[in-house]
């Protein structure tokens, strides 16, 4: 553990109790496996071709990978100054008010637990085929709780294990893909090249193209979440300022190019779009359309083979997701921001992994499955909830810009290009945020406003009065002459 670091810490006023072994590597294996193109690009894959059709995948996948850069750009800059757990709660907290800032902690967490369920319920989903078990509700449930189980003992008992599995992780990533690409372009028959250029035909809603394109870009853009994990693991990597900041882009930049091979491989794989969206397995459960484009290029088989690496690679999205998701909670127990915050605070001193905040994630992802029933509903959930976490302290950063600002403390810096970059991210992370929730997606829309308005509810009432935030974000807020409670 670097010295240095453990002092950089202690200028924000926390001792260093997680353990700091983690390298430039590692930590972009964490964002990069919270992405995990093997899980949102396959799982909502029939979403997007039953929306968007194969246009969907040629020019949606591009127009998210670009404008998602712009946000994370805007979000390393601003881990590079604030290198903590805390990640955009702290950032919002100096920036905004910890006010703000305790509103981003819970959306984050929301968008987090959220998302989990969805990984793993997919992960489930793509296990069961290649077990040979049928894909029934119970079926794939019983799965489900099996894998989160199983991601909160190694979270909590091995944090250098879950290090080294998500190094690996980015291994099965990388032969997965290429072991799909490879096998379609040399093995399968194709569609011809203008076949990407093709709307859907018989979407299952009936609106504008362009509407409907903008519904399918959930695909990508739920895809596009969880790389706020290299910020979240900050106070565990060495030299955080520069490595953290490096593993959000990267992840970012890494993942578009090699989801964007997969995907036109399994699109131009495609034998026919109404079979693939409609495909049932022997005892008439529905199968997902990826592992369905596989099993008829190479055989029910070879596909099935094919799926299980897709599947290894959401276990382990789903196990770093944990370890991220575990740290948003921990923070803020940290600074006295949740119900029994001592006891969700604690850090195990024999493994150095804050145990009750891993299994409060592992548990609440459970109750949210079983809660919205439905894989879209949860991945829409998610990507809102984050996206809403990810840009409100981009805008406090934004605003506070300037040559005596926030900004010296960062030694990964946008330059005269921040603010340009700033607005752009903000602009389409406000515009995502909106078309996420509108039908038929319309229950995650509910869901969240029903958790804004609880939030405000108990900042209001019983928070606001209590949660001081953390000491050195308050100091922050003075020293720019701004509160904003």
């Amino acid at each position: 553990m670097s010295n240095v670091d453990a002092q950089d810490l202690k200028r924000f006023g926390y001792t260093q109790e997680l353990f700091r072994d983690m390298g430039g590597f590692s930590n972009f294996a964490i964002s990069f496996s919270i992405i995990s193109i093997l899980t949102g690009a396959v799982t909502l894959y029939g979403y997007g071709l039953d929306l968007g059709g194969p246009l969907e995948m040629t020019l949606g996948w591009p127009v998210a990978t670009v404008f998602t850069l712009a946000l994370a750009m805007s979000m390393a800059e601003l881990c590079s100054a604030y290198p903590t757990s805390g990640a955009m709660y702290h950032w919002t907290s100096a920036l905004g008010g910890v006010g703000w800032g305790w509103f981003v902690a819970w959306m984050n967490i929301v968008g987090l637990i959220a998302a989990q369920a969805g990984i793993n319920y997919s992960c489930a989903q793509f296990i069961l085929p290649f077990l040979g078990i049928p894909v029934s509700p119970r079926n794939v449930f019983a799965m489900f709780a099996f894998t989160l189980l199983i991601h909160g003992l190694l979270n909590h008992y091995g944090v250098k294990l879950v290090a080294w599995l998500n190094d690996v992780s980015v291994t099965v990533h990388i032969v997965g893909v290429l072991a799909i690409v490879i096998a379609v372009f040399f093995f399968a028959p194709l569609k011809p090249l203008s076949f990407l250029m093709t709307p859907s035909e018989h979407p299952s809603i009936h609106a504008p193209y362009i509407w409907l394109f903008f519904l399918g870009l959930l695909q990508a853009q739920w895809t596009y979440t969880g790389f706020d994990g290299s910020a979240h693991m900050a106070e565990e990597t060495s030299n955080a300022r520069r490595t953290a900041s490096w593993g959000i882009v990267l992840s970012v930049a890494v993942s578009g190019v090699a989801g964007y091979a997969l995907l036109m491989a399994l699109t131009l794989a495609i034998h026919s779009v109404p079979a693939v969206l409609a495909a049932k397995d022997a005892q008439g459960n529905t199968v997902p359309a990826a592992i369905a484009i596989l099993a008829t290029a190479f055989g029910a088989k070879i596909g099935n083979a094919l799926a299980a690496l897709a599947s290894m690679a959401m276990w382990f999205c789903g196990l770093a997701c944990v370890a991220s998701a575990s740290r948003a909670v921990y923070a803020l127990a940290r600074d006295r921001g949740l119900p029994c915050s001592s006891f969700f605070g604690r850090v195990n001193k024999k493994y150095g992994t804050p145990g009750p905040a891993i299994w409060a994630i592992v548990v609440a992802s459970l109750v949210t499955m079983a809660w919205s029933g439905a894989v879209p509903i949860v991945t829409s959930l998610s990507t809102v909830a984050l996206y809403i976490a990810y840009v409100i302290p981009v805008i406090f950063g934004l605003r506070s810009r300037g040559p005596a600002s926030w900004t010296t403390e960062a030694k990964w810096r946008l330059g005269s290009w921040g603010p340009a970059i700033n607005i752009v991210a903000i602009v389409y992370a406000v515009f995502i945020s909106i078309i996420l929730v509108m039908p038929p997606n319309q229950l995650a829309g509910k869901t969240l406003a029903g958790v804004v308005g609880a939030l405000i509810f108990i900042y209001w009432w019983t928070v606001r009065g209590n949660f001081k935030g953390p000491e050195w974000a308050r100091s922050a807020v003075l020293r720019t002459g701004d509160h904003h409670e």
